[in-house]
């Protein structure tokens, strides 16, 4: 439409004529772009983008849809046409569209505070409200939309649902139950093998246009990323498949590479065209392989079923069918040889691909993604013990304690060109607040946990709901908005709501705060009925839920030299724990560090509800007490 409709100077001529039009980046104010898309939902339907929405001059909308062509056509309107009618209608039937307005906007308004079906929203009662049957029937639930020969959920077009794998993997380690765990594996195994996978690059694109996973929407955000290398590190911690390790490597070289911008922090994502056609910047012709690789060609093109017919509108789009032990037996070379042909092969294709045009760069550093990438490193740390990622992590904190604080608590939500603005939103500071945990987790700096207790105290001042249940995701403080949205769904990304559950849970433990704790609990309850009807639209919900039934493992070690048995101790699947980590003179006013020994040897603490065993002093000890 930009190009068709925007960029004409006899339809901007209208459009600067009868209206003040407001171009919307939907990242830099998603809280507008919610708004407004539940609001095309209400008048049509359905929605999508682009999404073109028709206020009144109090911001009230009224009128809305997608894609508008130039001239009348796939029984749409044209685009002047409806500018036409909307002029009209505002100067000859304006009382109407006012109240049609007002009416629309309560009706946002009341569907905000019902969220889902009003009569899912039951009470459940303490002793109820944790359940291990449960936590079986939800991951039964999800594994009622899975495809079960390709991987994933649901149909074409296919979304990584990151977090619906994550909580079959966990439910599956929790209750070691093996049968939970061959969907996830799977799902990640054809994601990573196949083309909505860059396989020389790294990285993965948004979604899969069909349900093999072959043919992606090139487009390369980096919170997609962020959120597939965390559930490769839970997959690569639950199994040690050497497959997960080096697609975690793989894939966070591609945005430190492709994405880091060299004053710190990371941009928002690649676009999907270059030369204004999607992907070409990443298929191959198969004569130009063959050019290229000469000799290697035959195993290459073998490997990544490259054919002279191509996969897609007559090229290539790398992917892989094979696995590298039958690749190295049909071409009668050992598996070292083989993989050291397909990398070399790899490191030349790619050489010449950066020749080409690349897809264009959006620039914009964003909070709430950077925040998901810290927490990818410090579970890259975690599950790999490579120390570049811990180092990587530190210093994407640090950018962002410089460049995205306002004053205090107070955060900024995107940064460009050396200024950060506009109001920092609920998904920033949650996952900013989740990422800080986990930043104290892999360093045993409690300073972390001090800081996310801050941003905590902020959020529950100034983004609340009048229930001091969930929270808005808009400010207080922010006026520019007509109603104000509580979201609980998952979308690409996950709820904020149910990163701050998770929040409140874990630093109600670290502080002892009780009220933190109730809320916690509150939020859960009143979701658990969501979580088990729509279970693949609640998975970080779900997640959550799962880890309180299990119970949280309260992991306090002591000792001068303590940080070798930590990292041990990082190394292992635990998905239900605390971890903390001290050392005399350590901050001991944290309640779980409080009447612990602090002497020269290794001491480990296993607590739940801060009831503790008798301590441990190897890993193999504290391991065999947690099951």
């Amino acid at each position: 439409m930009e190009k068709e409709s925007f960029e004409d100077e006899n339809t901007a001529a209208f459009m600067n004529r009868y209206f003040i039009n407001i171009k919307i980046d939907r990242e830099e104010r998603p809280d507008l772009d919610h708004l407004y898309m539940d609001a095309l939902h209400a008048i049509n339907g359905s929605g999508g983008w682009p999404l073109n929405v028709f206020l009144t001059p109090d911001k009230k909308p009224f009128f809305g849809g997608t894609y508008f062509p130039p001239k009348p056509a796939y029984n749409r309107p044209c685009w002047l046409d409806v500018l036409y009618s909307m002029s009209e209608y505002w100067k000859n039937k304006r009382e109407e569209i006012l109240q049609q307005a007002d009416t629309l906007t309560k009706h946002l308004q009341q569907s905000n505070e019902i969220n889902f079906k009003p009569g899912f929203r039951v009470h459940i009662t303490d002793e109820d409200l944790y359940n291990k049957s449960r936590c079986k029937s939800i991951a039964d639930a999800i594994l009622k939309n899975a495809d079960k020969k390709e991987g994933g959920f649901g149909t074409a077009p296919k979304f990584l649902q990151t977090f619906s794998i994550q909580y079959l993997i966990q439910y599956a380690h929790l209750s070691a139950s093996n049968e939970y765990k061959e969907q996830p594996l799977l799902s990640l195994q054809k994601m990573i093998k196949g083309g909505i996978y860059d396989q020389l690059g790294g990285g993965i694109s948004r979604y899969s246009t069909d349900k093999e996973w072959l043919v992606p929407h090139f487009e390369k955000m980096l919170y997609d990323n962020a959120l597939l290398t965390i559930s490769l590190c839970d997959a690569y911690s639950y199994t040690n498949n050497e497959l997960y390790k080096e697609a975690i490597e793989h894939t966070l070289n591609f945005v430190t590479t492709e994405l880091h911008n060299p004053a710190g922090g990371y941009y928002t994502a690649l676009d999907a065209d270059s030369e204004g056609v999607e992907g070409k910047y990443y298929v191959w012709q198969k004569n130009e392989i063959d050019l290229l690789l000469g000799e290697s060609a035959a195993i290459f093109c073998d490997y990544y079923n490259v054919t002279d017919a191509g996969n897609w509108e007559h090229t290539n789009i790398l992917n892989c069918s094979k696995e590298p032990q039958q690749m190295a037996d049909e071409f009668n070379i050992s598996l070292p040889e083989f993989k050291n042909t397909i990398n070399n092969c790899n490191q030349l294709l790619l050489t010449y691909r950066k020749k080409r045009i690349a897809p264009t760069l959006d620039d914009k550093i964003l909070l709430s993604c950077n925040a998901l990438l810290l927490k990818a490193f410090c579970k890259a740390y975690a599950s790999l013990q490579i120390e570049q990622y811990k180092i990587a992590a530190i210093d994407l904190y640090q950018f962002i304690e410089l460049n995205f604080i306002a004053k205090g608590s107070i955060l900024l939500h995107t940064y460009k060109n050396g200024e950060a603005k506009l109001p920092a939103f609920l998904d920033d500071y949650a996952y900013y607040i989740d990422a800080l945990i986990a930043l104290q987790e892999i360093t045993a700096d409690v300073k972390y946990l001090f800081r996310a207790k801050e941003y905590l105290i902020f959020l529950e001042e100034n983004f609340s709901d009048e229930d001091h249940c969930f929270f808005y995701f808009t400010s207080l403080q922010q006026k520019d908005i007509v109603v104000r949205k509580k979201e609980l769904f998952d979308g690409a990304a996950p709820s904020a709501n149910a990163i701050m559950c998770s929040n409140l849970f874990y630093l109600a433990s670290i502080f002892d705060h009780n009220n933190w704790r109730k809320r916690a609990e509150k939020m859960l309850a009143t979701m658990v009925p969501a979580i088990e009807n729509y279970a693949g639209s609640f998975s970080q919900w779900a997640i959550v839920y799962l880890q309180q039934s299990f119970e949280i493992n309260e992991i306090v070690i002591t000792g001068n030299n303590f940080m070798q048995a930590y990292k041990e101790i990082l190394g292992q699947f635990i998905p239900n724990k605390l971890l903390l980590g001290a050392q005399k003179g350590d901050k001991p006013e944290l309640v779980l560090l409080k009447n612990k020994l602090f002497n020269n040897d290794i001491t480990i603490y296993l607590c739940r509800n801060y009831a503790c065993l008798q301590p441990v002093y190897t890993i193999k000890e504290l391991l065999n007490s947690i099951k």
